[in-house]
């Protein structure tokens, strides 16, 4: 089978992660795989035997903001053209909605196997606080990106939002979760810890407004737990010197620990005594599931997306509220009383049963 990936660039972040993990288990698998990138980006190692390629854009003229989509949709066409010399491909996947724009006003993939692969909450990125025309030139313009079109939704719930909020039909609607390679998470989780062997609490996450670390903090605060917080990520210096404020102001400066950016948190998390999310929406929650396979319990805020679909059973009683106080009660009661963590409960996210839902997408 011939697969092409397509997306916007591969800097460090959760799509590009999962495009790339399903390539490189499609190559283990022997299938032939090319990945377009529509940047000249790449901070992740590329899987031998991918067939590369970047179309880059280099209008500079000063209308070239108007003409982009319809551009580099004929500069994709063009690339698709010379690739398919050797054979058609038999599926085609389209990820982060910059690329999809493109995409969709390809003339080259218009009688393809196509599948636009959505990646988070459209609502909470797209719509956000806007109200009144604004809301809805944008929710026109989202749909007609998505109308009649195949969709991948890596929850159940960002699927229900695209359809909901948009007021839009797809051709086809499937919900594929994202795939783990399980044996080389862990393996990477045995990498050295300077934390390891000591108690203290974890959250994984750029300093991003959606991510709520006001919300984390505070809610630190009010646990009364004793171990440390480690939040690992970053962001502007304003954003942090506001973050190490608000801990200052909530009593436990002492006890908020900033370590930055780590290229390899899995470490970390194993040896954490639990992870906290604290997020207004997460499209599914890598670092969730991550932590699980790690046999690290979670809590989480019960926000719009696809935690609910991975907190199920015993572990929802790692889900709260979206306040503070809510939040606080959680991680008090999951750090004296964790869930037992079912192994075989997190099998459905392995990267061997999600390329198998992939290429279920080829007759589908």
């Amino acid at each position: 089978m011939r697969i092409l990936f397509i997306i916007d660039g591969l800097p460090g972040g959760g799509a590009e992660k999962v495009v790339l993990t399903l390539a490189e288990q499609f190559l283990r698998e022997g299938e032939n795989v090319s990945l377009f990138s529509l940047r000249d980006v790449c901070e992740y190692p590329l899987p031998e035997g991918l067939h590369y390629q970047v179309i880059t854009d280099h209008c500079r003229k000063p209308w070239r903001k108007l003409t982009e989509l319809s551009r580099r949709a004929r500069q994709l066409d063009k690339a698709i053209h010379l690739a398919e010399k050797t054979g058609h491909f038999d599926l085609v996947l389209s990820n982060l909605h910059k690329t999809d724009r493109i995409v969709s006003r390809s003339q080259a993939l218009k009688n393809h196997n196509l599948w636009f692969c959505l990646h988070g909450m459209f609502s909470t990125s797209y719509l956000g606080h806007r109200t009144g025309f604004d809301r809805w030139l944008k929710q026109q313009k989202i749909k007609r990106v998505y109308q009649n079109r195949n969709i991948v939704a890596v929850s159940e719930a960002v699927g229900k939002d695209l359809v909901g909020q948009f007021a839009l039909t797809p051709a086809q609607l499937k919900t594929l979760y994202n795939p783990f390679d399980i044996a080389a998470l862990r393996a990477g989780a045995e990498a050295p810890c300077e934390m390891a062997g000591t108690d203290y609490i974890i959250h994984v996450g750029r300093f991003h407004p959606a991510k709520r670390h006001d919300r984390l903090i505070e809610a630190y605060a009010q646990s009364g737990i004793q171990a440390p917080l480690v939040l690992l990520g970053q962001g502007t210096p304003q954003q942090e010197q506001r973050l190490r404020q608000l801990a200052t102001a909530s009593g436990v400066g002492d006890r908020v620990i900033f370590k930055g950016f780590q290229p390899n948190p899995l470490p970390w998390i194993k040896h954490a005594r639990m992870l906290v999310l604290s997020s207004d929406s997460e499209g599914f929650g890598n670092v969730i599931v991550e932590a699980l396979l790690l046999n690290t319990p979670v809590v989480s805020t019960r926000c719009p997306g696809g935690v609910s679909e991975i907190l199920t059973g015993a572990l929802a009683a790692g889900l709260a509220e979206l306040n503070s106080r809510a939040l606080a009660q959680t991680m008090q009661s999951i750090y004296h009383n964790p869930p037992v963590i079912e192994a075989s409960a997190l099998e459905k996210f392995g990267v061997e049963t999600i390329c198998q839902q992939y290429r279920q997408l080829r007759s589908a």
